[in-house]
């Protein structure tokens, strides 16, 4: 098949290196709005260079990916869709709720599958927790941990325009504690700190945050999030239930010393880097959208699924900043 690329940045340059290995993948089209980097893509993965998205469609794509800056996620979504063209486009549908909610309206009914980039759904790790939830290994749920520590915070510039540290980190971590656990998350509590870089203090935003989650169902999620990690990149969930405790990211490379006498876990070198962390999950997540292409499944999150996950990022933004708990009905409008 012949996959169409908009956005040659970090993510979309990887993308492009991951989907050229795709024995489904036949050719690359690539844009980019600085055409250097369209044309390093090119020259790296075989892919042909296109001088615009309208160029990109008309080049008889079979499926689109769009990693270009948030604020064009709606239009070129909509593009796509409107070409008839199944999409692949990295978090966040829109750089708002209301615009993503306005991206849901537009596309429903389509008949265009949309898939949206959340890839800890496709690390093995985590999809063994959430057969162990499903088939009931665990018992009744009573406690989730799940955190997010960079090793070192974006630029300023990214920060800036990220939407605060709920919107654009944590929502990894709401959006695999709904699909690990199958629940909904009813109220929020969240809190911050700025111990680190004076920038993202002056963006208004905290470079460290917890944030308590209820469950529909009883169940509390507890969500730590940091940009200063300097042992590196650490992922991890907990899973406590009555019957059972699992761990996601519990292996050689976390990031983590323990002062133990005589213990020499974690033995590896730390992961760095989100890349390295996830690069099996990328794979597997791209691998998902050719067959979503190909007709051959459904969307495995759907621009809903990644809706979900804002809400909750918008109660905690909106506890941080007000200091006290937030329903998800209340960010909702219901």
């Amino acid at each position: 098949m012949r996959i169409g690329i908009l956005g040659l940045g970090r993510i979309g340059a990887f993308h492009a290196e991951t989907l050229s290995a795709l024995d489904a993948v036949e050719s690359l089209v690539v844009a980019d709005p600085f055409m250097d980097a369209a044309k390093t893509a090119a020259e790296r993965f075989g892919a042909e260079v296109a001088d615009s998205p309208e160029a990109v469609l008309a080049a008889g794509v079979d499926g689109l990916v769009v990693a270009a800056a948030t604020d064009a996620h709606p239009a070129l979504v909509l593009a796509g869709v409107e070409a008839g063209v199944p999409v692949f486009c990295e978090k966040p549908v829109a750089r708002t709720m209301a615009e993503g909610v306005e991206v849901l309206r537009a596309v429903e009914g389509s008949g265009v599958p949309i898939q949206i980039g959340y890839n800890r759904r496709f690390d093995a790790g985590f999809v063994a927790a959430r057969a162990a939830v499903h088939a009931g290994e665990l018992g009744k749920l009573h406690t989730v941990r799940s955190t997010t520590l960079d090793p070192a915070p974006p630029p300023a510039a990214y920060i800036a325009a990220s939407g605060g540290i709920f919107r654009d980190c944590s929502v990894h971590d709401f959006d695999i504690i709904r699909w690990v656990t199958g629940r909904e998350v009813t109220e929020v509590y969240a809190v911050g700190g700025n111990r680190g870089a004076d920038f993202i203090k002056a963006a208004g935003d905290a470079d460290t945050t917890g944030a308590i989650l209820t469950l529909d169902d009883g169940t509390i999620a507890v969500v730590s999030n940091s940009r200063h990690n300097a042992r590196g990149y650490d992922v991890r969930m907990e899973l406590h239930g009555f019957q059972d405790s699992i761990a996601v990211g519990l292996e050689d490379k976390l990031p983590l010393r323990s002062v133990e006498p005589s213990v020499t876990f974690p033995a590896g070198t730390p992961h760095d880097f989100f890349m390295d962390r996830f690069t099996a999950a990328y794979r597997a997540e791209l691998t998902a959208f050719t067959e979503v292409v190909a007709g051959t499944r459904p969307s495995p999150c759907t621009v809903a699924d990644a809706l979900e996950a804002g809400w909750i990022a918008e109660a905690c933004t909106l506890s941080l900043h007000e200091h006290r708990p937030v329903t998800i009905a209340e960010v909702r409008g219901a």
